[in-house]
């Protein structure tokens, strides 16, 4: 079942879109976008992961040091302490080093489909001992006249999640680590239930636990806690491997809808439902057996990473909601969904 319709032009953003960011860098993909709407257009905070260009028998790393630029890490592909046999991660010596390094840029368009980036507008870059390997994974939430920043700060260190705070888009505030390690997939809700804020959140134990879907409630934005639960992964299903919240969560007159993302062991990534209740969003009413979508395109199932769909942004008007997601780990994709549909679906 897959309730999506997607957009013809897809994919909307390809890495040659973009310009990198210097000349010894490429652009590797561009990934899941938080998504907004700010004088009177839509936009796109994109990841985009950049590579150093490469020679023949190395491998070639990018992080960034204290002050913020960009140091490269040779490693000679004949080494015996190298694992490079997956392409997003290498290991050296028991040190674990991303191909890629990420950060976030600005895409704006007047129709939702056809996006342009501006000059007036700069990139916003990983900063200080938890992000020398960069910035991820951006989800936007507004509330009254300022906009939200949540992300993945990731490092040599650790990965949690960052906080900034913008009302103009060129001046942010850095609010710190909201979430410690390891934590991501944070999302949070524009609107307060009870008097207090809520977010969810995805921390991870590679031992106990799992890859699960938690929320927390906090009275400022910036402290968190009464940390509950709300969805496992399920075996032998699509989101059998982890799970993690998309955007923030959709207000419905059935209560809250989530749109969030599952992956099985073969790491084929599908987008799922979940329908919390409106006055308590811990309280799980039901949530999708089969995906609402999933990587069936070619330019879903085959590219940097093949079978991945992945989102953290969309625009909700009415009974639509535009969902902007990544595909593959290298293209930008739209769709479209029907809340109506979804809720059906749930029933």
């Amino acid at each position: 079942m897959d309730l999506a319709k997607r957009f013809k032009n897809n994919p909307i953003l390809r890495p040659s879109d973009i310009k990198p960011s210097s000349k010894e860098m490429y652009i590797e993909c561009l990934l899941n976008p938080g998504v907004f709407q700010f004088d009177g257009k839509i936009w796109m905070l994109c990841r985009v992961a950049e590579r150093t260009k490469q020679v023949d028998g190395s491998i070639k790393v990018p992080v960034l040091d204290a002050k913020g630029k960009i140091e490269i890490l040779t490693f000679h592909q004949n080494d015996p302490k190298l694992d490079d046999s997956d392409p997003r991660v290498i290991k050296y010596d028991g040190k674990f080093y991303l191909t890629t390094l990420s950060h976030l840029r600005l895409v704006c368009s007047d129709d939702g489909k056809k996006f342009t980036e501006p000059d007036s507008y700069k990139p916003i870059n990983g900063e200080g001992v938890y992000e020398s390997f960069g910035i991820e994974d951006c989800r936007i939430t507004q509330i009254n006249d300022g906009y939200h920043l949540t992300y993945t700060m990731v490092s040599e260190i650790a990965v949690g999640v960052g906080y900034m705070f913008t009302t103009d888009w060129k001046n942010f505030e850095r609010r710190g680590m909201i979430f410690p390690p390891h934590n991501k997939d944070c999302a949070i809700f524009d609107t307060k239930i009870n008097d207090k804020y809520f977010a969810f959140h995805r921390p991870s134990s590679p031992e106990l636990g799992g890859n699960y879907i938690w929320i927390a409630e906090s009275p400022d934005l910036l402290h968190w806690g009464n940390h509950q639960c709300v969805a496992l992964t399920r075996p032998g299903m699509w989101d059998s491997a982890r799970v993690g919240a998309g955007a923030a969560p959709i207000a419905t007159s059935e209560g809250w809808l989530e749109i969030y993302h599952g992956a099985d062991e073969n790491n084929r990534y599908c987008l799922g439902a979940l329908l919390l209740d409106k006055d308590n969003p811990s309280k799980v009413i039901s949530r999708s057996i089969d995906p609402i979508m999933e990587p069936n395109m070619e330019y879903e199932k085959t590219g940097f990473f093949g079978n991945v769909i992945f989102t953290n942004g969309h625009i909700v008007n009415d009974d639509r909601i535009t969902v902007y997601y990544g595909a593959s780990d290298e293209v930008i994709c739209g769709a479209e969904l029907s809340i109506k549909e979804i809720l059906k679906s749930l029933k």
